[in-house]
């Protein structure tokens, strides 16, 4: 038998949502939405959680996505680059020197460089491209289907960007920042980890800090191309089924 009974109401009143409120209205600088203003109580309580999941996943003060947002973005690129083969660039961005910007101008300032920074980057970048504050004064990008030609491109003119750019600090004083890059592609075909994918842009950002800063140091795009057997390793039904066999081997598998 199934149960006719009508589900039972949601009443807003006895739920505890000041802070969850409080906290949206304070991301949007909006009024947080009124119950009245919904089509069902349901739908007002899902709304809200929709904003708090949004906010769990932004950066508070760039409003970039956050570290967590991030690493979601990058495990689902590793998946797509392993199954397509298709290139991707990770990119780990530090500011210079901001330890000193802190210490002389004070952290409003210091605030005031990463929002400005944050901005810049955000202007530089393509709207399927995952941009990140890492944490403290790092950032992070990871560009899908970006050959090495268009990678080093955008490396470098984010890095004249902001170079370029003057943020106020105070009424009177504006302050210049440079920024060192790192970069590494994705071994295309290959399920790597987005450990080791992190590990190889930071040491390319690290190269960059130790032979000067103010520059762009990307890994050389590896050479991950697969065999023929290979392949057939990788697909295995998918080929045997619509070559009736082994696939075809042209003259650059036949080299390796």
């Amino acid at each position: 038998m199934h149960d006719t009974a009508p589900p039972s109401s949601l009443d807003l009143r006895a739920l505890r949502l000041d802070t969850a409120l409080a906290l949206i209205a304070q991301a949007t600088d909006q009024p947080a939405p009124l119950p009245h203003t919904a089509a069902s109580p349901a739908s007002y309580l899902q709304s809200v959680i929709d904003s708090l999941c949004e906010l769990s996943l932004r950066d508070p003060l760039t409003g970039l996505a956050n570290r967590r947002h991030f690493h979601a973005a990058l495990e689902r690129e590793v998946d797509r680059v392993a199954r397509s083969g298709e290139a991707a660039l990770l990119m780990m961005l530090d500011i210079d020197h901001f330890k000193r910007i802190n210490d002389t101008h004070g952290h409003v300032a210091g605030d005031r460089v990463l929002q400005s920074v944050a901005r810049t980057l955000a202007a530089c970048v393509r709207p399927m491209d995952t941009l990140a504050r890492y944490g403290g004064e790092e950032f992070a990008i990871v560009l899908p289907a970006c050959q090495a030609e268009f990678g080093r491109a955008v490396a470098e003119r984010i890095r004249r960007a902001v170079a370029a750019m003057p943020i106020p600090v105070s009424p009177h004083t504006a302050v210049h920042v440079t920024l060192s890059i790192g970069g590494a592609f994705a071994l295309q075909w290959i399920r790597s980890t987005t450990a080791l994918w992190t590990s190889r842009a930071d040491a390319q950002l690290y190269r960059a800090k130790s032979e000067g800063r103010n520059r762009v140091c990307i890994e050389e795009q590896p050479n991950s191309t697969v065999s023929a057997e290979e392949k057939t390793l990788l697909f295995g039904q998918l080929y045997t089924s619509e070559w009736g066999g082994l696939p075809p081997m042209n003259s650059h598998d036949s080299a390796h």
